[in-house]
């Protein structure tokens, strides 16, 4: 499966955005997907995943509750709503999807083999 990440952009606090990841190649049904992002000089951190089975979602600390993982599979994309977006949400996101993710490894960067390229997001005043 070929992703592709869009959506980021230059936001002020508070504010909210929302990412895409549209798949091709492959029904991304079937798959786990999630979002990682990376902040300048910091490594690769989980943010939230959508299990393959069940559709049982998962959030870091960080933003549960101002977040959201959801697909649309008629559109064969996995989004990720932004709310009250805060300076330190400022990083590039990645998405990434693998079938045969365990549910153990939703939010370790080795659970998934299929990535996209990242999306910029800025928070800023």
């Amino acid at each position: 499966v070929q992703l592709q990440a869009s959506g980021g952009g230059l936001v002020q606090p508070g504010d909210s955005l929302r990412l895409s990841c549209a798949a091709s190649g492959r029904t991304l049904s079937t798959y786990s997907a999630s979002w990682f992002r990376q902040a300048p000089g910091k490594e690769r951190e989980f943010v939230a995943a959508i299990w393959r089975r069940q559709g049982s979602t998962y959030y870091a600390d960080s933003v549960k509750g101002r977040f959201t993982i959801f697909r649309d599979n008629a559109k064969n994309t996995v989004y990720l709503q932004m709310n009250s977006l805060k300076p330190e949400d400022t990083a590039v996101y990645y998405c990434a999807a693998d079938e045969h993710t365990i549910l153990s490894s939703v939010r370790d960067i080795r659970g998934y083999d299929n990535w996209g390229q990242g999306t910029l997001v800025t928070v800023s005043s």
